[in-house]
């Protein structure tokens, strides 16, 4: 049976249980209370319990603590990935969207997920999933509305004549 750690002693029971009231992390205070039952003399234990961990955990916030001392205690929450268009591109694809395709240049009439995804991939060099496009579209801040559809050659003076209207009283 290995032996277990030694806790570092330059903070007492009371110091870490005044810490623990201080902190603004809840997950810390736990880990400063069991930290404290330890030295106060339970054992791993009933010391882990106290925290709602198990011992093998307990043992490796122990490590911590004698690594970095009360800051070693919280967690350590990474950013995530790093987005693969940056906040210029991002600008500049809302942009896009907004203008609505080129006829002439892009082919088609109204943007698909999967025609933004090949112009994604052409201007900004970055291959996206067309399902993730969707994502994106969505966290620029744009909704899923289809447009009516409109036939290209239709006559706009043909089409306003067509037009009902009200006769006046």
């Amino acid at each position: 049976m290995p032996a277990p750690v030694r806790l570092r002693t330059d903070f007492s029971s009371t110091e870490l249980r005044r810490l623990a009231r201080k902190a603004k992390d809840a997950n810390q205070s736990r880990r400063l209370l069991s930290l404290a039952a330890v030295i106060d003399g339970k054992n791993r234990a009933e010391a882990a319990t106290i925290g709602g961990m198990d011992r093998q955990t307990l043992r490796d916030w122990v490590h911590r603590f004698n690594a970095a001392g009360p800051d070693g205690l919280t967690d350590n929450l990474t950013g995530g990935v790093a987005p693969r268009l940056s906040a210029e591109q991002c600008a500049e694809l809302a942009q896009i969207v907004e203008a609505g395709p080129d006829r002439q240049k892009d082919g088609i009439v109204r943007w698909r997920r999967i025609d933004l995804q090949r112009v994604i991939a052409e201007r900004f060099g970055v291959d996206y999933c067309e399902r993730y496009v969707g994502t994106l579209l969505k966290k620029l801040g744009f909704s899923h509305i289809s447009a009516r559809p409109r036939h290209p050659g239709q006559d706009a003076e043909i089409v306003a004549a067509y037009k009902k209207t009200s006769r006046a009283r």
